[in-house]
């Protein structure tokens, strides 16, 4: 068998790849047409039968028509796959020869997988197989892949990478000590646009340990800024539902984003790696499923301008006490206080029966697997069993109300927001608890939710089989301690903790830890997204002295100093029209507050012009008018942080705000300010 060593053959098999892959469509195309026809001739014939039909008649065409819709539906997925191998049939090749063998085998990888069949065509392998992992863990030498079977060795000959878009090789990279680099820079330099892209060719060795990680119930990423941490958590899921197919598919796995702009802009990575879009819930969202939609509340983006907008102290009080581990030991505390005194027993007389306390109080008990207050309803069942025994007969109507009536009231008159108040009234704090206009704190919402699953109880998300947990930094040990159980299943929790909204209530990967004691733990310092120049930049901001920058270097940040507001806006208006006539399609100007984004988008007002919200659903390309809690987990070719001064920036928050706004640029970052820049600019 021809081995391809050349560009020239390399570029003559990819035409004859792309042959084949054009045949194989039209075979998919023909097979298609095939069956639209038979499904309308059967159509037609139930029609016409369906008079004459009877149950079992009807049970088996739908039985038919299932598996007619299923083979429509595999018809649909080949002809996507198809269609990507046709852009774009492999990234990557590596010759490996077995442990004793002597012919090396070449192994194309791509995206999906192809095989034809015959002697001539190698089969293109997808970069989920066992043997493509090698792809991303070994350079020339000694090599391995685990396989169901066992560990396979040998040795890889040959590494080479391949762009090819639209069936056209743009270029061809053979390395012998690390083919990516080279790669990774190209890929890099890109433009961005309005929905992250799949990294498949230049996953990273220690990328693609988390990716193929298999075995850790709880996996916990700390990644810094621009480490490709949500990218990974994707990729991970889609090796898993590859890996699992029989076990799990796509509707078994739930992310919990940040905002649903930034689930759009996510939305297109599994799709693209050939897995149904998995569903998406933000914190709100799950929140107000768990309390059955009966409470109002404040969001958590409300609690976060909240802040910026407000220097309530005793708002910050409440707000850091609710964000402790603290809150979560004194609410257990206070269940179990309610579990031994909340229930007084009473002695029920019924006719000339006697039902002592002691009894209820024990058969209460009993149940204490139960929610606190779903327990009265058996307790009452158990006492009318009792009292049948006894005499040996039915009750009458009376006397189960005598039961009912003595009972229901024994737990006085309770609700699950009064028994939550008068927590707070336990601790002799009243001062923690605030409602306005019935509206809940953010902060209370998550506490009075773990009140709801010990007291009454919630729905059950039993079908989800892999949570996916992004911006971890951003809640609280109590809203984890929810998470852990509501959700029994495995998952993959991410973020970074110099990139917290919410400074009163950060989590880190320890703290997190506690709550997921067998968690696994990986750290990620390699910072992928912006230039050299930039990282440094935002390294002055806030230091991390792990961090590693990629040695992709472009234009210094520009710092513009103004001395009326009105030139700083002039500048600004500048820098956007030099972005419209540049090669870069995004552009993002992260505000600190949403007035300041409001009053921008007026002043720039413009078709290219966008201006997100907490109510925006969408991302799209050209100029994004923005605040920094909603760009968290976005990029952009450029970025403009106005108004950067030291009125502006001043606080321990503000300045994870301003790192936060400055890391979102991948080529080119420019702040303004009007006459004293923030203390954080040096």
């Amino acid at each position: 068998m021809k081995v391809h060593s050349t560009e020239q053959e390399e570029r003559a098999y990819l035409d004859q790849i792309l042959r084949k892959l054009e045949w194989a469509l039209q075979q998919v195309d023909k097979s298609a047409r095939q069956f639209s026809k038979e499904f309308r001739q059967n159509e037609e014939y139930l029609y016409d039968q369906r008079s004459g039909m009877d149950d079992a008649d009807r049970v088996s065409a739908g039985q038919s028509f299932k598996r007619m819709a299923f083979h429509g539906e595999s018809n649909l997925a080949s002809k996507r796959r198809l269609n990507k191998l046709i852009d774009s049939p492999y990234f990557g090749r590596i010759d490996f020869v077995r442990m004793g063998g002597n012919e090396p085998l070449p192994v194309y990888i791509g995206i999906h997988s192809f095989i034809d069949g015959t002697k001539e065509t190698y089969p293109i392998y997808d970069w989920r197989a066992p043997v493509a992992s090698m792809f991303y863990d070994f350079e020339l030498g000694e090599a391995w892949y685990l396989t169901p079977a066992g560990e396979v060795k040998g040795t890889v000959e040959l590494r080479r990478q391949y762009r090819i878009r639209k069936g056209k090789m743009e270029y061809m990279i053979e390395n012998d000590v690390n083919i990516q680099d080279e790669v990774l820079q190209k890929e890099l330099s890109q433009s961005s646009d309005d929905k992250m892209k799949n990294i498949v060719a230049t996953i990273q060795r220690d990328q693609n340990a988390i990716v193929r990680n298999e075995t850790s119930r709880v996996l916990i990423i700390q990644g810094v800024a621009g480490s490709g941490k949500t990218s990974i958590a994707i990729h991970r899921i889609a090796f898993l539902l590859y890996r699992f197919r029989e076990d799990i598919a796509a509707k078994n796995t739930l992310i919990i984003s940040p905002n649903k702009v930034f689930a759009d802009y996510i939305s297109n990575v599994l799709p693209e790696l050939g897995e149904s879009q998995i569903p998406e819930l933000g914190m709100d969202e799950l929140a107000d499923e768990l309390l059955d939609n009966k409470f109002q509340f404040q969001s958590f983006l409300q609690q976060v301008f909240a802040i910026l907008n407000k220097k309530d102290e005793n708002f910050i009080e409440r707000l850091r006490f609710k964000s402790s581990s603290e809150l979560t030991r004194q609410l257990n505390q206070y269940l179990v206080h309610l579990e031994n005194n909340l229930f007084v027993a009473p002695s029920i007389q019924v006719g000339r029966v006697l039902v002592p306390a002691a009894f209820i109080e024990e058969r209460f008990k009993a149940f204490q697997r139960i929610p606190l207050l779903n327990r009265i309803p058996m307790v009452i069942t158990e006492i009318q069993s009792h009292v049948r025994s006894t005499v040996q007969r039915k009750l009458s109507g009376h006397e189960k109300t005598q039961i009912y009536k003595a009972l229901s009231g024994a737990l006085g008159n309770v609700s699950l927001l009064n028994l939550y108040r008068e927590f707070y009234t336990w601790l002799g704090r009243d001062d923690l608890f605030r409602m306005n206009n019935n509206v809940l704190e953010y902060a209370d919402v998550f506490p009075l939710i773990y009140c709801k699953m010990r007291l009454e109880e919630v729905r059950s998300y039993q079908e989800v089989k892999h949570l996916v947990i992004d911006e971890m930094q951003d809640y609280t040990p109590i809203q984890y301690a929810v998470l852990a159980r509501l959700f029994s299943c495995k998952k993959t929790i991410l973020g970074d903790a110099s990139q917290t909204i919410n400074t009163y209530g950060s989590s880190t990967a320890e703290e997190i830890e506690k709550i997921f004691p067998h968690a696994d733990v990986v750290k990620l310092f390699r910072s992928y997204r912006s230039t050299y120049e930039i990282t440094r930049f935002t390294q002055r901001i806030s230091p991390n002295p792990d961090l590693v920058a990629v040695e992709r270097h472009g234009p210094e940040p520009e710092v513009k100093e103004f001395q009326q507001r009105e030139q700083e806006e002039e500048e600004i208006k500048h820098l956007v029209n030099r972005f419209r006539n540049s090669s870069h399609r995004t552009l993002g100007i992260i505000c600190k507050t949403l007035s300041q984004a409001k009053t921008l988008a007026e002043i720039l007002n413009s078709k290219d012009v966008s201006l997100l919200t907490p109510e925006s659903t969408s991302f799209r390309e050209g100029v994004v008018i923005t605040t920094i809690p909603l760009a968290k987990g976005l990029e952009f070719d450029e970025v403009i942080v106005p108004f950067a001064s030291a009125d502006y920036y001043q606080t321990d928050l503000d300045k994870s705000l301003l790192y936060i706004a400055c890391t979102r640029a991948m080529h080119q970052l420019t702040l303004t300010f009007t006459k004293e820049r923030s203390r954080f600019l040096v």
